[in-house]
């Protein structure tokens, strides 16, 4: 792999690389890049992957290179504005927060503060204020112990709502810039996808030049994208926006926003959940409008700010939540083919959303990501799961590449209008026959309603007895993990510890301590488990990872490739299902030493022509099995 990264920067081609858990892809890519003459840039999906990075194969690297290159090489890591301590928000930050500050949206799911809990966010800010005397970099990731999501807001600054530090009188102290600073200056630059995403729908302006990009987890890229490109409206959003600019706004104009949120209230809480095919509702087309109406009206008020504004950082993020709040509701207002638009309400099940939202995003990022992510410099594009049935295809098409005319194993794309790239399996350290068993249960029926059927139940209680725990269970469903965790307390003295109950990282710490013990849950943990060893012998999973009908991205894709005349579930569905279904049993085999048993209860996997197959050769070569018998024999082994 490290000679092909070579190559393909030698060659000035792109590369897509499937290499397995325990490859050792991070040093394979790496090693490599220090050799680049000229400043290379590695992109990571999950700040687990970042750390290591940071913390621990580039430490050793630059100093294993050093004597060879007669230096060392210098590396920064690169992180989105927000991230960083912002000295003008501190400098008018106070240890009691107003009372629109204590209303705000508190966490993630955007649930509100109440009004008690001032004394404590006070003191958060009072020790952000001495870390700040100390800190030389702002990374809110250095500040130990950390902070709650509702302190970091008060003291940092994302990116829309900075006014530059040409304008900010702390812009020469300002730790965001000196970050760049620090990139700008060093031979690699570890940053994010979701920077990466924002950096070319920003026109490529954030990230140092380069020569060589490395992507990894690389199958996660398009869907970051995605993410980046989306926006939403909630009515929370519209009243945050209305109390950020109230003091500079004439009574009326703050009215007619508080109004258009209510507006917006009423016309969520009207419409159902899901994909709005067509134009808006009309509530929703009203609500729409008002909030552009009223928001255009405010940004009027507010003016322009000028570099000699005293008030600068103070309106600058006013007025960017209330171009947010326009350009989206423009966009919602004129939504074509190109945007998919829906509404989100509150879930429950291991967090989630709490305020409703209407959302849109691009139907499709694979043109953006063909004019912006491969001008100008080498991409290597690396992961687990990039040859989907066998071929690098389908990955190759999501990323913006042209699909290769040469042999599925090789890749090689070509033709006219193509860009120049080669995929390349370099295979595993693990011998997946000898250490896992694919078991499908063919003997099941084809799943039908939704939940876990009563025949599938039974099944997972058969297998979980026959090891006596360890057992990962990936449910397509809450209501398929609940019914799952319901039937296995009853049915069994082991320790179910069902997602949601608790939070993750705990119930995952008590999954690897107690062998007796099963984990159930839902998507998330199909990638972001990994418990090497014996503490997991056995992933369950119930059924196919088909995206629901109610996803409202992938149904709107899958439609639009249906109305061109192709097969929107095979060009879509399936292609999602693969790398889901590759992802859920990578979680078994960590390392050399593991072994145990992914057992599928769908039946499709085995007796579906066509996408059957496909599934089956886009997972790791396990030893197949249909037979009930032989996978129980096994698992009664293992515990023994």
């Amino acid at each position: 792999m490290a000679a092909a990264v070579a190559g393909a920067v030698e060659r000035k081609e792109h590369l897509l690389v499937q290499a397995g858990t325990g490859t050792g892809k991070s040093l394979a890519y790496l090693v490599p890049s220090l050799l680049v003459d000229g400043p290379v840039v590695i992109s990571t999906a999950t700040l687990a992957l970042q750390s290591q990075l940071v913390d621990h194969d580039l430490p050793r690297l630059v100093a294993a290179a050093q004597p060879v290159l007669g230096r060392r090489p210098s590396f920064a890591v690169l992180k989105g504005r927000h991230h960083y301590l912002c000295l003008a928000k501190l400098d008018g930050s106070t240890e009691e927060e107003p009372a629109d500050a204590l209303f705000d949206a508190g966490g993630a799911g955007g649930e509100p503060k109440w009004i008690g809990e001032s004394g404590r966010l006070g003191k958060q800010i009072e020790r952000i204020r001495d870390w700040a005397m100390e800190t030389s970099t702002g990374d809110r990731d250095e500040l130990d112990p950390g902070v709650d999501e509702t302190a970091w807001r008060q003291v940092s600054m994302p990116a829309r709502e900075c006014v530059g530090a040409a304008k900010c009188p702390w812009g020469a102290e300002c730790f965001a810039e000196l970050s760049r600073e620090r990139a700008r200056a060093a031979d690699l630059v570890v940053t994010n996808h979701s920077l990466l995403a924002v950096d070319m729908l920003a026109g490529r302006h954030i990230v140092p030049p380069h020569k060589l990009l490395v992507v990894d987890e690389a199958h996660e890229l398009a869907d970051r994208v995605s993410s980046a490109a989306q926006a939403e409206l909630t009515a929370e959003a519209v009243d945050r926006g209305a109390r950020r600019c109230r003091t500079l706004l004439e009574p009326e104009i703050y009215e007619a926003l508080v109004t258009a949120g209510d507006a917006l209230t009423v016309g969520l809480g009207e419409a159902p959940v899901g994909r709005l095919a067509g134009p808006l509702p009309a509530p929703l087309h009203e609500a729409c409008t008002l909030v552009d109406a009223a928001t255009r009206a405010a940004l009027t008020a507010i003016g322009e700010v000028k570099s000699d504004d005293p008030e600068a950082v103070g309106k600058q993020p006013a007025r960017a939540a209330l171009e947010e709040l326009s350009s989206t509701a423009q966009r919602l207002i004129a939504a074509d083919d190109a945007d998919v638009a829906w509404v989100e309400k509150p879930t429950g099940f291991g967090g989630g959303r709490r305020q409703p939202a209407l959302v849109v995003a691009p139907l499709s990022v694979a043109g953006t990501l063909t004019t912006h992510l491969f001008e100008d410099r080498v991409v290597v594009a690396t992961s687990a799961t990039l040859a989907l049935g066998g071929a690098f295809d389908t990955v190759a098409r999501t990323l913006g590449l042209a699909p290769g005319t040469g042999p599925a194993d090789a890749g090689a794309g070509s033709g006219a209008g193509a860009l120049p790239w080669r995929g390349l399996d370099v295979g595993s350290p693990f011998d997946y026959p000898k250490q896992g068993i694919l078991y499908v249960a063919a003997h099941l029926p084809r799943p039908k309603e939704s939940g876990l059927p009563e025949a599938s139940a039974e099944e997972l209680v058969r297998l979980v007895t026959a090891l006596g725990g360890r057992t990962l269970g990936l449910f397509s469903s809450r209501r398929a993990a609940e019914r799952a965790a319901e039937v296995l307390r009853s049915r069994t003295k082991l320790e179910v510890l069902l997602q949601g109950e608790e939070s993750l990282p705990l119930l995952v710490r008590r999954f690897r301590e107690d062998p007796d013990s099963c984990l159930l849950g839902v998507m998330s943990l199909w990638q972001g488990v990994d418990v090497p060893g014996d503490a997991c012998q056995l992933v369950v999973i119930d059924r196919l990872p088909f995206p629901r009908p109610d996803e409202p991205l992938a149904a709107a894709r899958s439609a639009a490739v249906d109305a061109a005349g192709g097969s929107g579930f095979a060009s879509v569905s399936v292609p999602i299902a693969a790398v889901r279904l590759a992802q859920g049993a990578g979680r078994l085999v960590r390392t050399g030493a593991d072994r145990g048993v992914v057992a599928v209860l769908d039946s499709r996997l085995h007796t579906a022509r066509g996408y059957g197959s496909y599934l089956r050769k886009s997972l790791p070569p396990f030893w197949y099995t249909t037979d009930p018998a032989v996978v129980t024999g096994a698992l009664t082994r293992l515990a023994g």
